[in-house]
């Protein structure tokens, strides 16, 4: 699982702030519990499905915390678009820069797209200069790479 810097301190971040809020969340459910009938009980059923979540979240992001692989921002040795590489490309007479993510990062409109998708795959191990063609349905489109950094 690739991750740049940020994105692996706001993965820990979310981590810390679901263990603060989970003795809260433990609390909510034990009151709402003392009510009694709890097979009637929206507000028990309200609590134990966020407490469930929470844990789930918790364990889930742990689980992907052990395959965590930090991508290295900026130019590599190689001189090739890999994870992390910053590129500027020319299309139909537009220059467009995008930033080369795994995919829990990616945010298009922001710049940022996987290395899975149709175009951060058909970038990788290509060099400035090179033009990469993908197809979409609307057709065939050419990017031709101007800058790699």
């Amino acid at each position: 699982m690739y991750l740049t810097a940020e994105g692996l301190a706001a993965m820990r971040e979310e981590l810390a702030h679901l263990k603060r809020v989970l003795p809260a969340r433990i609390a909510e459910t034990a009151r709402t519990a003392a009510y009694g009938d709890r097979s009637d009980s929206a507000e028990y059923k309200d609590a134990k499905g966020l407490l469930r979540r929470t844990h789930w979240q918790i364990l889930n992001i742990e689980e992907q915390l052990k395959r965590v692989e930090v991508i290295s921002s900026g130019a590599n040795a190689s001189g090739t678009v890999q994870l992390g590489s910053t590129v500027v490309l020319e299309h139909g007479g537009t220059q467009i820069t995008f930033y080369i993510v795994g995919p829990l990062e990616t945010d298009p409109g922001a710049g940022r797209i996987s290395h899975l998708s149709p175009l951060g795959s058909a970038l990788i191990n290509h060099r400035a200069g090179d033009t990469v063609t993908i197809t979409t349905r609307g057709g065939a489109q050419e990017y031709r790479i101007k800058e790699l950094r």
